[in-house]
C-alpha cells in the first residue's frame, strides 16, 4: 500500500508483491525490444518494462513527468502541493484532473465499504506517527476522540468549480492508500498514448500489466510475498498470471511504529471508525482489479474490515478478486481467496 505521500527509507518500503520480470533484453527476430526504466520515486523504487520496436525508444522522461505531476498534486511532504495547501485550510485551490479523479474514486470506495475506507484520516495518521509530521507519544483516548471530529468523508465535497469544501479547516486528506496505485495507472495510460501495448509497471510493489511477455508468449508472472517473513528474508507465497489487470497488497506486518517509552508496537492501518491503529487477525490482503487505484484502495479497506465483511463485499463485486492471509483462533496462518483469484494462481506454497 501506499504511498505518494510517505517518504520511506529506500530499503524499508512496505511492499508485499514481487514482480518476476522474465523478459529478454531484445528480440531481434521480431524486431521487438524491451525497454526497462528503473528509479526511485514517491518514497520507493519503481521498475517498468515495455515493448518497443526500436531500441533507441525510451519514455523515462515522460514517466518521471508523471511522478512530478503526482507529487505536485497530492504529496503531503511538499508544502507547495495542492493537497498540502488544502490541508492547511486554503479553500481557493482549484484541483487538477489527477486530484479530482482520486477524490471521486475515494468517495466511491468510502461509500461502498460503509466508511471503513476513509482518506480523511490524515490527522490520525500523523498523530500515530505514520504521516508527514511527528506523532504524539502516549496518545490518549481524549486526543483520539478529538481527532475523530476531523475524520469523515461525509464532511468534505468536490464543488462544481473544482475547489474542495471542508466542514472544518482541520480536516486533513491522506491519499496514501490509492494515489500510488493511481500513479501506476497514469503511467500505463502514458505508455499506451505512445503506442505501447505490452508493458508492466511496478511501483513500490503495486503492479499493472497490459499485453503479454512477448518472449514466452505468456501473461506476466507476479509473486506475492509470505507475510511471515522478517526483514531481509524473501519467501514467496504464491505465483500468478495477470491478464490486463492490476494487483495491490496491503499488510500490517512490516510497517509499524514502536513507542520509545512504552515499547508498544503500533501498525500503520488506521480504523477510521475508532481512530485507533487496527489490530486484527488479518495479516495481508492482495486485490486484483482493472485499475491499480481500485486495487490499492480495496486492499486497504480489507485490512480494516473483518474477513466476513470482506467476503460479503467481494460477492457484490465480480470485477474484484482477493487473496487474504489471516490467523485463526489458534494463531495458525490461513488463506482465503476468491475463485477468480485462484484461477490466476500458477504455484501455491502451503501456509
Amino acid at each position: 500500500m501506499l504511498s505518494i505521500i510517505k517518504e520511506y527509507k529506500k530499503y524499508n518500503v512496505a511492499v508485499f508483491i514481487a514482480i518476476l520480470l522474465v523478459l529478454s533484453s531484445c528480440q531481434k527476430a521480431d524486431q521487438e525490444f524491451v525497454q526497462k526504466d528503473e528509479g526511485y520515486a514517491l518514497g520507493t523504487t519503481y521498475h517498468i518494462s515495455y515493448i518497443v520496436n526500436n531500441d533507441s525508444i525510451d519514455y523515462k522522461k515522460e514517466i518521471e513527468g508523471v511522478f512530478t505531476a503526482m507529487n505536485k498534486s497530492m504529496s503531503t511532504y511538499l508544502p507547495s502541493s495542492d493537497i498540502s495547501k488544502i490541508n492547511d485550510g486554503d479553500s481557493s485551490i482549484v484541483v487538477d484532473k489527477y486530484f479530482k479523479e482520486v477524490f471521486l474514486e475515494a468517495r466511491n470506495v468510502w461509500q461502498d465499504t460503509n466508511g471503513y475506507y476513509d482518506p480523511t484520516v490524515g490527522q490520525l495518521v500523523d498523530a500515530w506517527g505514520f504521516g508527514s509530521k511527528n506523532g504524539i507519544n502516549e496518545i490518549s483516548k481524549d486526543q483520539v476522540d478529538s481527532l475523530l471530529n476531523y475524520t469523515g468523508f461525509e464532511k468534505v465535497a468536490l464543488k462544481d468549480d473544482n475547489t474542495i469544501h471542508k466542514e472544518d479547516s482541520h480536516i486533513y486528506f491522506d491519499f496514501n492508500s490509492l494515489a500510488k496505485g493511481y500513479t501506476i495507472d497514469i503511467i500505463g495510460r502514458t505508455l499506451e498514448a505512445k503506442g505501447v501495448k505490452n508493458y508492466v509497471v511496478e511501483v513500490g510493489g503495486e503492479v499493472l500489466v497490459k499485453g503479454t511477455n512477448t518472449k514466452d508468449h505468456k501473461n506476466w508472472i507476479i509473486a506475492v510475498d509470505d507475510p511471515r517473513q522478517v526483514d531481509g528474508d524473501r519467501n514467496l507465497l504464491i505465483k500468478l498470471q495477470l491478464d490486463n489487470q492490476a494487483i495491490a497488497t496491503s499488510g500490517n506486518y512490516r510497517k509499524y511504529r514502536v513507542d520509545k517509552i512504552t515499547g508498544e508496537r503500533y501498525v500503520h492501518i488506521i480504523n477510521p471508525k475508532t481512530g485507533y491503529t487496527q489490530k486484527s487477525n488479518i495479516l495481508s490482503t492482495s486485490v486484483i482489479a482493472k485499475t491499480c487505484m481500485e486495487a490499492d484502495a480495496y486492499a486497504t479497506a480489507f485490512m480494516v474490515m473483518d474477513l466476513e465483511q470482506s467476503k460479503t463485499l467481494l460477492k457484490k463485486h465480480k470485477d474484484l478478486e482477493a487473496f487474504i492471509v489471516y490467523t485463526d483462533d489458534s494463531g495458525e496462518m490461513q488463506e482465503y481467496s476468491t475463485d477468480g483469484f485462484n484461477s490466476k494462481i500458477l504455484e501455491r506454497e502451503k501456509p
